[in-house]
């Protein structure tokens, strides 16, 4: 087996898994019935892996491919643009920071975490019209601190426990 297609075998596998993390999500009961729309990322787990260990484009390629997947299995179109929002900017905070070589693994998941929140954020001022909804990000601030903050220490120690595997 070649060098390449064991990487794509990698993708594959790590794209089924972000999925099954999304399916996860989606089932588990809210952390804060009080505060709708608050998740942990878990598929998170899989975007940062891929930034650190391959590259952005593998990174966005697998995150397309969970957004695609998880719209067409239990989503709606509204959600899908959310979803993309958050995704998009998300990935692309977390690989700028990424780049500078100025961040933790936590700090740039943080980061990841909050951007996220804020796409959405933005996707639902535009949706509906109204801009009362960014006073909600407040809350989802503080939950995407947290809830970065214990996915990229779970990136990290997942980033040191693989370092030996050739990808």
């Amino acid at each position: 087996m070649t060098q390449k297609t064991k990487r794509i075998a990698a993708l594959g596998l790590l794209a089924s898994l972000a999925v099954i993390l999304s399916y996860v999500e989606a089932i588990l009961p809210p952390l804060f019935s009080a505060v709708p729309g608050i998740k942990m990322g878990l598929p998170n787990l899989v975007i940062l892996f891929l930034l650190y260990r391959f590259s952005l484009a593998e990174a966005a390629t697998v995150s397309l491919i969970r957004l695609g997947v998880t719209f067409l299995l239990f989503g709606n179109f509204p959600s899908f643009l959310y979803s993309l929002a958050g995704a998009v900017l998300s990935l692309t905070l977390m690989f700028l920071l990424k780049k500078t070589d100025r961040f933790s693994t936590v700090g740039v998941s943080v980061a990841g975490g909050v951007a996220h929140n804020l796409g959405q954020i933005l996707v639902a001022v535009f949706l509906l019209q109204t801009a009362e909804i960014a006073y909600y990000m407040i809350i989802l601030a503080v939950s995407g601190t947290v809830a970065g903050a214990l996915i990229g220490l779970a990136g990290a120690a997942l980033l040191k426990h693989t370092a030996h595997l050739k990808l």
